[in-house]
This record gives structure tokens, C-alpha cells and sequence, in this order.
């Protein structure tokens, strides 16, 4: 989820809906600037926001680049400032903060994934005559198959959005996103939609987009367990369509409307294109996975690109052993699956506002 605080009178935010299922998202395959939205320049209701996006599992096994889920609890953190030192239009990035090899990134906003996201909704909120400074802290490590950049992009698109009152819908920002994915790690909405929506989404169509959210049952229990090794995996591998895939991303989106746990294990374990080729890219990816069914997971394949690999159960105690099997010397973090995407933070009575259902285990293991 993404969520902001303020300087300004605090009012509880509403985490974005979920688009229409049957709209449609249009964009090009080389995505242009985003054409002005509004038709007066909106005034900043807000000194200050701080924002949060969550990782995300894209993939999810056979749905190379058309499937992925949001996860809670881990995530970047994007503060945003009106600044009278920075240029009226323009975005600053003060500072990159995090334990994650966050000095690699650029503080250029143009070469930056959230700094080009922001940027893209400055254009369509047509905002002209005031400077912003960004400040983006990592919660998430780089390369490592959970969304990184995606969850930094969607913070920042939703914080900028809010400062100025939440003008845009949750398409807007999916295109803002697109076009920082675009730039950094490929065309791709397996993440960024995710990070934003919330929950699983399917990418029906690329040309143009068409984003589904898939409703899992409220009344059904869905653990991940994460294991990620301290290296990046390479990303460039060629694919081909399969049938076999085909079906099984179907299987598995059924699963997921179905809440049927046990088919989305089966579904989740059974790519032949995408993690064949991967896994030897991983050192101990074929160890984790085998330990992690031994242990009573549901299923088991790489996070994105990886290298983080993610496991499937229904029950938390059971997570708890399958994580502890996946790896002996590790560290783990509950957390629970994020059911609205990026939004802003939002207090309550003096408490956070805190929104998902399945509860995820984090879990890393030492370079070897």
C-alpha cells in the first residue's frame, strides 16, 4: 500500500478502487508523455506528504509479465516537499536512503524511477508553478524480483498526486508508472499495476492495457514465503508461448477467483519457460525450492526475475517451518498481503491505518 502524512489538517485517506474490470487502459507500445488532465493548474492542499508502495510478486509462476500480487509490510518510502528553492514545474531528489545498495541510484529525476514517475503526473496534473523535493527511502533491495522499482515509482506517482488533492484515478498513475518502468527496467505492469491496485492483477492486454483485478476470497487464508540471496539475477532471457503455460496461468487465475489455495500451489510450481532458465541463474534456487515442498508448501518459483523465490501454504505456522526449511540462517518478517496498493498514510485516533489479510513471511539468506 502507499500512504502519505502531511503538514496540513490531516483527513483519513481512502485507498484508490480498483478500475471498472471491463475499462480499458490505452498506451502505446513506446509510451509518450501523458497529455494535461486537468484544465487549471491545482493548488498543493499539503506542505508535506510521505508515501508507501509495497513489493510485489510478479510472474507468479507461468504468468511471465501478464500476473502479479502485491505483498504488505515491505515496501519504499517516498517523502515529498513543496520547496521555493526548486525551479516552479520541476522535481528535486534530496536524498536516497536504505540498507539496500540505494548509493547506486541516481539522484537525477530523469534517470530515477521515481523521480520519472513524478514528473509524468506533474505533466498531467499540468502543475507549472511549483517545485517539489523528493526524498526516497529503500525498504526494498535492488534487483531482487519483489518490485523494487515499481514500488518506488508508485510511491512517488500517489504522493504527488496527493499533495495536490488526489485528482488522478489509480489509471493515471498505472500510466505515470508504466512510463518509469519503461525507462529503468522494461515495459512491463506486472509490478507497477500491483504496487498500485493492490491484490493479484491480470495484464489482459498490453496494446492497448487492460488491467483485471482478481478477487481473492476474504474468507480464505494465503501465506508467501520470500527467500531472497544478497546478489541481483540477471533479467534479459528470451521467451516464447507455450500452451502448457497458457493453461496454467489460467488455472491459476481461476485458483485465485476461487480461493482454491491448493490449485494455485500446483499453478505457482509449474512454469517450463521462464524458471527452467532462471533457476541456474540462482545459486541454491533448486536447494530452497525442493526444501520448501519437502516442508509442506503448496508451491514454489522465482519472484519476478528474481532471484528472490517465493513459496505458497495456507497455514502461517506451517510458513514459519517452510521458511525455516527453505534456509537455517535467515531473517523473517510477518507481514500480510496488500489488499489496496499504493496509498496514502493514514492515521486514525493516533494509529496507523493499516489495511491486507495474508500473512507473508521475508526471509534472506547470505551470498555464497
Amino acid at each position: 500500500m502507499a500512504v502519505c502524512h502531511h503538514q496540513a489538517s490531516f483527513k483519513l485517506f481512502t485507498p484508490l478502487p480498483p478500475p471498472n474490470p471491463k475499462s480499458i487502459f490505452r498506451c502505446n507500445l513506446s509510451l509518450p508523455s501523458r497529455p494535461t488532465i486537468l484544465t487549471a493548474e491545482p493548488e498543493p492542499l499539503f506542505t508535506s506528504v510521505k508515501a508507501f508502495a509495497p513489493a510485489t510478486v510478479a510472474n507468479l509462476g507461468p504468468g511471465f509479465d501478464f500476473l502479479g500480487c502485491a505483498v504488505d509490510g515491505l515496501g519504499d518510502f517516498v517523502s515529498l516537499t513543496v520547496d521555493p528553492q526548486v525551479l516552479p514545474g520541476e522535481i528535486a531528489i534530496s536524498e536516497i536512503s536504505g540498507d539496500h545498495n540505494s548509493k547506486k541510484l541516481s539522484k537525477n529525476p530523469l534517470w530515477n524511477c521515481a523521480g520519472i514517475a513524478a514528473i509524468e503526473v506533474m505533466k498531467m496534473l499540468g502543475v507549472r508553478n511549483i517545485g517539489l523535493s523528493l526524498s526516497l527511502e529503500k525498504g526494498l533491495p535492488l534487483g531482487s524480483g519483489l518490485g523494487s522499482s515499481a514500488a518506488s515509482a508508485a510511491a512517488a506517482a500517489v504522493a504527488v498526486n496527493e499533495i495536490f488533492g488526489g485528482k488522478l484515478g489509480v489509471e493515471e498513475l498505472v500510466h505515470a508508472g508504466l512510463k518509469s518502468e519503461e525507462r529503468v527496467s522494461g515495459y512491463h505492469a506486472d509490478n507497477i499495476a500491483p504496487a498500485l491496485m493492490g491484490g493479484f492483477v491480470l495484464i489482459q492486454n498490453y496494446e492497448p492495457l487492460d488491467l483485471l483485478r482478481l478477487s481473492f476470497p476474504l474468507d480464505k487464508e494465503l501465506i508467501f514465503v520470500l527467500v531472497s540471496p544478497d546478489f541481483e539475477a540477471p533479467t534479459e532471457i528470451g521467451m516464447a508461448h507455450h500452451v502448457w503455460n497458457s493453461s496454467q496461468a489460467g488455472a491459476l487465475v481461476a485458483a485465485v477467483l476461487q480461493g482454491d489455495v491448493a490449485r494455485l500451489g500446483k499453478a505457482l510450481s509449474s512454469d517450463k519457460i521462464v524458471e527452467p532458465k532462471r533457476a541456474p541463474l540462482i545459486p541454491g534456487m533448486q536447494a530452497v525450492k525442493k526444501a520448501a515442498i519437502e516442508a509442506g508448501a503448496l508451491g514454489c518459483t522465482i519472484s519476478g526475475a528474481g532471484p528472490t523465490a517465493v513459496a505458497l501454504t495456507d497455514n502461517a505456522e506451517k510458513g514459519k517451518e517452510i521458511g525455516e526449511r527453505m534456509h537455517s540462517q535467515m531473517k523473517w518478517w510477518s507481514c500480510s498481503r496488500d489488499l489496496s496498493g499504493a496509498h496514502r498514510l493514514g492515521y486514525n485516533n493516533g494509529e496507523e491505518l493499516k489495511l491486507g489479510l495474508v500473512v507473508t513471511l521475508f526471509i534472506t539468506w547470505p551470498r555464497r
